[in-house]
């Protein structure tokens, strides 16, 4: 862990408005997602699969890796969006992959709406949590300048 410096007041209060501003979102988003029954996890793993180039297909093991998850609970994951009717499987048309998963309509209707209401919550959002980011790469630059006097 690298760092510089000892941490003033002002970066703590930084850090701590923009956690709250994260699990603001976080509960925000966990809500949403509850209304159309389904779990935060649930609804990463459709937006990951969603959010992949057109020139790719999804795997497990891809999803794991974009979740930070290990390998038996995303397949654990799969199999529970599977039985929802949210994700099909089946087999790759392009690359290597043996298995590929693909959103049904039913996900792409969820994610449409959930997509939505995050994109206004972050718009509502992004000027806080821009101040915040400020406030901390503001700190961090003052604090080189006074390294390299």
């Amino acid at each position: 862990m690298k760092h510089q410096g000892r941490l003033t007041a002002g970066d703590y209060e930084a850090l701590a408005d923009l956690r709250y501003s994260i699990r603001r979102f976080r509960q925000f988003s966990a809500k949403e997602a509850d209304k159309l029954g389904l779990k935060p996890q649930q609804h990463q793993a459709l937006l990951a699969i969603k959010g992949l180039p057109s020139s790719r297909q999804m795997t497990a093991r891809m999803l794991a890796e974009r979740l930070l998850m290990t390998g038996r609970l995303v397949d654990d994951l799969i199999q529970q969006l599977i039985d929802e009717g949210y994700v099909e499987a089946g087999p790759s048309t392009v690359g290597r992959a043996k298995h590929v998963i693909r959103l049904t309509p039913k996900a792409e209707d969820a994610l449409d709406r959930l997509a939505s209401a995050h994109l206004f919550e972050i718009r509502k959002m992004a000027p806080e949590l821009m101040q915040s980011l400020r406030v901390l790469q503001d700190r961090q630059k003052m604090q080189h300048m006074t390294w390299m006097l």
